[in-house]
């Protein structure tokens, strides 16, 4: 279905070239395909889109679901000094140094609470498919906003050539003036007015190449490109869209295939995940916890005796090491009786937010329905503008020639001769208008509708 449905079949291809060659940015001749795929490779927002998207898809791991056991070690040094004197005890007085090291390590492992751990993991997965919704759409939206960009270049770049072929009849009107005072058959009025023509058509003529240089900036930056100053020459043209849409058929694919609704559908999802995630709470949570620990503890310092009425016997203490091993291996199960209401209100509000987005993809499918349907009756209007538009200009064509015999043979004057020239010009403008907005339709039908089949 023409060149843009090439361009939609290209998203559901997944062509997307990330890199151009390095002399692309030489090339001189650009076509529609190439823009959309540069733009696919290089556009800033996509791009960004591809980031989240492999962000959110990085965390469908089951790391992050609480399905696997975490295990810790550690390990506790630490040094520790008593000084203690009891004139009652055999040991009156001791000094100590204590030097221990005990490593351990532990084991936690959920078993059971309630779901929560597939519940995660589904909702991980559905925010990841959410992420490449929103990249499809915005794809999407970027290949029709860079045709609409390309097409509006060509007729910006077609209008500055009805300007140059306008100014090109009113320097041929002033050597006409200029011949017929040679002879003496015309005077200097009629030489001004064909100059104040020239200087005006010449005047739209800059402003017009104007316009073209933004719109192909306008592209380039769509496209992703780097040099923006590039100025290629576009060798697609535009052509009357012809295309007979069938309503049912559209409506039918719009329901199924729309970007936008399948993001909604997606939203959806999670904010029932969010509900059902809630309702788990009122079960038990079952844990299984294992540990084990090794320490190490040694004693040096000074001990003082006293025996009665013996002189105190002070004596070393030996490096006397003590060793400790311990393990343990146990099952908690922990259930919340009551929080004061919150698990209660916050399911409410989960099923409150899951009829909200019921309600938001309900109302953006009738939305989007309304939008096709006038779409689809604009672009019926618009193929008849654009055939009665054909019909002006061809006989703004004829009246232009006719006027140009007669001004010739100076049966008009140069003011009606203006007159019809002006009016050629707009009719010439008139149809490249009515072609850019046949195919800006055409494109946002497409884009309504989504993937084609």
């Amino acid at each position: 279905m023409r060149t843009l449905h090439l361009c939609f079949c290209l998203l559901i291809l997944g062509t997307c070239v990330r890199a151009q060659p390095s002399g692309a940015a030489a090339k001189r001749t650009l076509t529609l395909d190439e823009a959309i795929t540069e733009a696919l490779a290089n556009n800033y927002q996509i791009r960004i889109a591809d980031a989240r998207l492999a962000e959110s898809r990085n965390n469908v791991d089951p790391a992050l679901t609480g399905r696997r056991p975490t295990v810790s070690v550690g390990i506790n040094p630490g040094v520790s000094y008593r000084n203690n004197a009891n004139p009652a005890s055999i040991v009156a007085q001791s000094e100590t140094f204590s030097y221990g090291i005990g490593p351990a390590a532990n084991l936690s492992w959920t078993l059971y609470n309630g779901g929560r751990i597939d519940l995660t993991e589904q909702r991980l997965e559905t925010l990841a498919t959410l992420d490449a919704e929103q990249r499809q759409q915005q794809v999407e939206n970027t290949v029709a906003d860079v045709t609409d960009a390309y097409y509006n270049a060509v007729v910006q770049r077609e209008q500055a050539e009805v300007r140059r072929r306008v100014l090109k009849l009113s320097r041929d009107r002033i050597r006409y003036q200029e011949v017929r005072a040679e002879y003496g058959q015309g005077g200097t009025f009629n030489e001004l007015q064909a100059r104040d023509a020239f200087l005006s058509d010449s005047t739209s003529l800059v402003v017009q190449r104007l316009q073209y240089d933004l719109a192909l900036r306008s592209l380039l930056q769509l496209m992703g490109a780097d040099d923006l100053d590039r100025r290629p020459r576009l060798t697609t043209e535009l052509a009357e869209a012809t295309t007979d849409f069938d309503r049912a058929t559209l409506e039918q694919r719009l329901l199924e295939d729309n970007s936008q609704l399948a993001t909604l559908r997606v939203s959806q999802q999670l904010a029932a995940i969010g509900t059902r995630t809630i309702e788990t709470e009122r079960r038990p949570t079952v844990t299984l916890n294992a540990g084990v620990a090794y320490d190490y503890n040694l004693a040096t310092g000074t001990q003082t005796f006293v025996f009665g009425d013996a002189p105190p016997d002070e004596r070393a203490l030996p490096g006397i090491g003590a060793t400790t091993l311990s393990a343990q291996l146990g099952f908690g199960v922990n259930y919340l009786l009551y929080d004061g209401g919150s698990r209660s209100v916050r399911a409410q509000t989960a099923r409150l937010a899951e009829q909200t987005a019921a309600l938001n993809l309900d109302a953006a499918a009738q939305q989007l329905r309304t939008a096709l349907a006038t779409t689809l009756d604009r672009y019926a209007t618009q193929r008849r503008v654009v055939a009665l538009t054909r019909e002006t200009i061809a006989n703004a064509e004829r009246n232009l020639e006719i006027a140009s015999e007669r001004f010739r043979g100076g049966t008009i004057n140069s003011f009606d001769y203006r007159q019809i020239q002006l009016s050629y010009v707009n009719a010439e403008f008139q149809l490249l208008s009515a072609l850019l907005n046949l195919q800006q339709t055409e494109t946002e039908i497409l884009r309504l509708v989504g993937r084609p089949n």
